[in-house]
């Protein structure tokens, strides 16, 4: 009996210590559960809770590991959620173990050392097959921060059915909007041929273009005509800011321009705008039909086609989309997150992610071997559209960076604010005018507007 007993007391000490020794994740009925906050669809309808579902049900339930999604939002709220969490502000949450982020938010936080450098996890070798400019965005004061799992970059939508009525009468192209200059003239031109759809009522002109972020128009512009836009005070307002202004100012005093603030989709959906500049990813919030203010709706078909450039710059293009960080935790813990982004940005499964969301995929080995067949399995057109924009953009284009800096965000709220409040003064001097020395005074305008914007930032 005595050993009995003492076989038994060992046995029960050991089993205790082993399993006090187990590591969360090294059992299925333990995982490692990391949390992660998004922005990729909506809490019940999101291709990344699709994947994320996936990898649960696979490689998770093999390896110990459960991504649970917290929060699904848009970027302006995660942005300021990411903020108030790392500022300790009353009532924040806490930072999940993954968020998505773009760098001016990262650059935006108190202490951007409490994320991973992803360069610890990842070989050079893995790096390396990122898009080279994917992985230049994500690098914060020397670290890798952000790591790109989709990206987006500025894309054309062009209202097809509204366009070729205009097109009929005046005579321009679709291909005439390929360059800024060419996209500015048709924009003058279109609010002169709405302004005179209804001479009965003066003034009424309708916008052609509507560009989501006008400063990106300016510094990828200017950067594609081989002058730096950026200086130690901020803006460089060199020569050739002076010539990407006039066309556009023009367009905008003309009334070619849409002024108002909101994101692009919103006055093409009442036909007050036929074109935009925009994110890729807002294709997943275009619509099919036009509704007049007369409440009459219309169906309407759609041209995507990559971002207009200078006649004499280079093809330079804006790339966006954010990128998701990994907050030091465990060791257990940062693995897992490791092992899911590292299965999110497999080559031929970032392609089925980004597919489902209208996001570029990451790596060059998606775009060349991945995307093209991916494509002819779409059935919506505007998609088919937007992933071949999008193979000629990333074959012919470069993809600029902004700069990564504080001030970044401050200068680009400034500027956004001020150029449409600048451009609208303005544009209502001209309606004030009338038909008066209208050529003469909008050349006016348009240089006087140039100053007193500029001042602002002096």
């Amino acid at each position: 009996m005595a050993k009995k007993w003492f076989c038994f007391v060992i046995c029960s000490v050991l089993v205790l210590f082993c399993t006090s020794c187990t590591t969360p994740g090294e059992t299925p009925d333990q995982p490692v559960v990391v949390t992660i906050w998004h922005v990729y669809g909506a809490q019940t309808d999101s291709p990344l809770n699709d994947m994320i579902s996936t990898f649960n049900q696979t490689v998770g339930k093999e390896q110990g590991i459960q991504v649970e999604v917290t929060l699904v939002s848009n970027n302006k709220n995660i942005h300021e959620a990411i903020l108030s969490s790392a500022y300790g502000d009353p009532g924040a949450s806490v930072l999940p173990d993954m968020f998505v982020a773009y760098p001016k938010t990262v650059l935006a936080m108190p202490d951007d050392s409490i994320l991973l450098n992803y360069r610890d996890y990842f070989s050079e070798a893995e790096c390396a097959a990122f898009v080279p400019a994917f992985i230049e965005e994500g690098m914060i004061n020397g670290r890798l921060a952000v790591l790109p799992v989709a990206k987006s970059t500025e894309i054309m939508y062009i209202n097809k059915t509204l366009f070729d009525r205009f097109a009929s009468d005046t005579g321009t192209t679709v291909e005439s909007l390929s360059t800024w200059e060419g996209l500015f003239e048709a924009a003058e031109k279109y609010a002169a041929w709405t302004d005179g759809q209804t001479p009965e009522t003066a003034g009424d002109a309708k916008a052609l273009l509507v560009h989501d972020f006008h400063f990106n128009y300016f510094q990828v512009g200017v950067k594609s005509l081989g002058e730096s836009f950026f200086d130690d005070a901020g803006i460089a307002f060199g020569e050739k800011f002076s010539t990407v202004w006039e066309p556009y100012a023009r367009a905008a005093l003309s009334g070619g321009l849409w002024l108002k603030g909101g994101y692009a989709t919103e006055p093409l959906r009442t036909a007050d705008s036929i074109v935009s500049i925009a994110s890729s990813a807002s294709v997943l919030y275009f619509s099919d039909i036009v509704t007049y203010p007369n409440n009459t709706s219309e169906e309407v078909e759609w041209i995507i086609r990559p971002c207009p450039v200078f006649k004499n710059g280079s093809k330079l293009v804006m790339q966006r989309g954010a990128g998701i960080c990994t907050v030091k935790s465990t060791p257990e813990r940062e693995e897992a997150c490791i092992t899911f982004l590292k299965w999110l940005t497999d080559a031929q499964r970032n392609v089925e992610f980004v597919t489902q969301a209208g996001y570029m995929p990451v790596k060059q080995e998606s775009f060349d071997a991945y995307l093209p067949s991916a494509i002819q399995s779409l059935t919506d057109e505007k998609y088919i559209q937007l992933y071949d924009a999008f193979l000629e953009t990333q074959a012919q284009y470069t993809f600029y960076t902004a700069p990564q800096t504080e001030w970044y965000l401050d200068l680009e709220t400034k500027f956004e604010n001020n150029i449409r409040l600048h451009l609208g003064i303005s544009r209502n001097a001209c309606l004030a005018a009338g038909d008066t020395a209208q050529e003469t005074l909008l050349t006016q305008l348009v240089w006087d507007c140039y100053d007193d914007f500029r001042s602002t930032f002096n």
